[in-house]
């Protein structure tokens, strides 16, 4: 019976790491979806950006037309910072999915070899892949708040 309630606890010790290996999956495919609005944005802006400047030629551009173009410099500059932002919220969750499967590994080994370094550091990753996980949800809350500020400031520029 011991043998039983060992194997069901080395398996409920495993999935912990196995839920926050979901959790940050499901973090990334809406990072990954914003990751490529945000691209996409940028490659319109560059496009329309071009146009003017090929529909200008060597004439001067209208007042109008400079305030526009302004207004599109102005954006590309804040959605590569929303860019960065998003790529490094990207890259804490993946390392965060790592040190978790790490995580699982140690926690496995440690049934095998009953070692208290391997208990200790499965306890020092998991608690670094919640601090990676943290660290990235505060990026992704950091580029929420500029993806609005450049909503806004789009709003702004065409009254």
């Amino acid at each position: 019976m011991d043998i039983d309630l060992s194997i069901v606890g080395l398996i409920q010790s495993m999935l912990a790491p196995g839920v926050m290996i979901n959790a940050c999956g499901l973090l990334l495919l809406g990072m990954n979806n914003k990751y490529s609005v945000v691209v996409n944005r940028i490659r319109l802006l560059n496009e329309e950006k071009r146009k003017f400047y090929d529909k200008a030629g060597s004439n001067e551009l209208e007042f109008m037309e400079e305030i526009h173009l302004r207004s599109i410099s102005i954006q590309l500059e804040k959605l590569m910072i929303r860019l960065k932002l998003v790529r490094n919220a990207v890259v804490s969750y993946s390392i965060a999915i790592g040190i978790y499967v790490l995580t699982s590994f140690f926690i496995g080994l440690n049934s095998i070899w009953n070692l208290d370094f391997l208990v200790r550091s499965s306890v020092l990753l998991f608690t670094i892949g919640m601090l990676l996980v943290l660290i990235g949800v505060i990026y992704a809350a950091t580029e929420s708040i500029r993806g609005f500020q450049i909503v806004d400031f789009e709003i702004k520029s065409h009254e």
